[in-house]
């Protein structure tokens, strides 16, 4: 009768300890469920187009494997949940983010291209001043067109990237800005011969 409650006593020891052991495991499904949905947000380009709500996901995902680590798979179970949540949230605003990249990117080359306008005025102002930096000048001109085709052509695929070309061609156009500021501020070839004619004589 002892062997018997000894036996018994035993057995419910043992399957507490294998429904304590059945609790304490890893939560791997709900780590793996989060996974897929961490690649999938990045594979549609969330660390593009909604970096913030990426990083946010992510830092739940750093939370739930550090306790995991620590054996607090409870708490890690409920933070790999949420972080599947945080991740599906950052692959849904990935459209808004590209939305408002394209924007910036159209509204980035309008300004742009309104601003070149302004250059070829200038350069027709001061065309009999530039000489030796004529040819450059029809060479960037000539480019400047090209790009400014291609980027606005990119919008549609890569407005990031399309954006980024904006601020290139930019550049381009401060450059001949201050070229042609320069060549407007200085004196007429036949003027300056004038003056100098006019010292000479002095």
């Amino acid at each position: 009768m002892k062997h018997f409650k000894f036996s018994v006593s035993f057995m419910m020891v043992l399957a507490l300890v294998l429904v304590f052991i059945g609790c304490s495991k890893p939560p791997e499904a709900e780590q793996k469920a989060a996974q897929a949905a961490m690649d999938a947000a990045v594979s549609a380009g969330a660390d593009k187009f909604a970096a913030a709500d990426l990083d946010a996901a992510k830092k739940v995902w750093e939370a739930a494997e550090a306790q995991v680590k620590e054996k607090k798979y409870k708490e890690a179970k409920q933070g790999y949940v949420d972080a599947k949540a945080a991740f599906e949230k950052a692959a849904g605003a990935v459209e808004a983010g590209k939305k408002a990249v394209a924007d910036e990117a159209t509204a980035a080359l309008a300004a742009v291209e309104a601003a070149w306008q302004g250059i070829e005025a200038a350069a027709k102002a001061v065309e009999k001043k530039m000489k030796d930096k004529k040819e450059a000048w029809i060479a960037d001109a000539k480019a400047f067109g090209e790009n400014l085709k291609a980027a606005k052509e990119m919008i549609a695929t890569d407005a990031a990237a399309a954006k980024a070309k904006a601020g290139e061609l930019k550049g381009v156009i401060e450059k001949w800005e201050a070229t042609f500021k320069e060549l407007a501020a200085a004196p007429d070839a036949p003027a300056a011969k004038a003056e100098g004619k006019k010292k000479a004589k002095k």
